[in-house]
């Protein structure tokens, strides 16, 4: 398949990697300019911004949610049988709050109406590290899961398919407007769980409880002067969004 990937990030590079790897023709932008890609581990095809919707299947967005309206004339031009997935997740930490989620709107619905047309939401409850070095072979023991959520099924279950030839299994969580179940602060959210795990994780999701947990956690690991490691991180996640 055709992939356009917005974003360079830990998150960004770790799927185009494993696309690549995959054998897929993916090609990665920079929003704010190409000359942001120098000296990053590509192994995607640098373009501009404005040439990575051009001849693919499938869009990924991969940038801070805050800055998603910034994007949206790109998007737009996509063909409309482009499936746009979006892995972006919500911290008013990193110093933008938006009063529309602040006041309980799903993140997912809060893109879609940036953006101007109905996304996948995808690779959100999977940690930078767990994509690059975590995913093994179908039907291997113990195999970590992630939630896609989309209010189309056909490119839903494209995505699943995707995600699962990168490595990991899937877990339908239902419509955008469901997706909250897998936003931070909840027991789906970045605690490396597998399918039957995920699907309990999901349906024990409290969307009131959901944004203070999230900065409870924050809190943490923010405060920690030497750092959480990975292992640690997913452990704080699992006891803190259980709570």
């Amino acid at each position: 398949m055709r992939f356009g990937i917005i974003g360079a990030g830990p998150i960004a590079l770790s799927i185009s990697k494993k696309l690549v790897n995959n054998n897929h023709d993916v090609k990665i932008a920079d929003a704010r300019g190409i000359e942001r890609l120098e000296g990053k581990p590509l192994n995607a095809t640098p373009v501009k911004v404005e040439d990575v919707i051009s001849n693919i299947d499938v869009l990924i967005v991969s940038i801070p949610l805050h800055a998603l309206p910034n994007i949206r004339s790109v998007v737009e031009k996509a063909a409309d049988e482009v499936i746009v997935v979006d892995t972006s997740n919500y911290y008013p930490q990193m110093g933008v709050k938006i009063d529309e989620i602040e006041n309980g709107m799903v993140e997912s619905v809060w893109v879609t109406k940036q953006l101007g047309r109905s996304i996948i939401k995808a690779f959100n409850n999977l940690l930078a590290y767990t994509l690059e070095h975590e995913g093994t072979p179908e039907g291997s023991s113990g195999r970590i899961a992630a939630a896609i959520a989309g209010d189309d099924l056909q490119q839903k279950r494209t995505i699943m398919s995707i995600v699962n030839e990168l490595g990991f299994d899937t877990v339908d969580s239902g419509s955008l407007s469901d997706s909250w179940r897998q936003q931070p602060g909840t027991p789906a959210y970045c605690t490396e769980l597998n399918k039957e795990e995920l699907t309990v994780a999901l349906e024990k999701a409290n969307k009131e409880q959901a944004p203070m947990l999230r900065d409870k956690v924050m809190e943490k690991l923010i405060a920690a002067s030497g750092g959480y490691s990975h292992k640690e991180t997913v452990n704080l996640n699992r006891e803190i969004y259980n709570s």
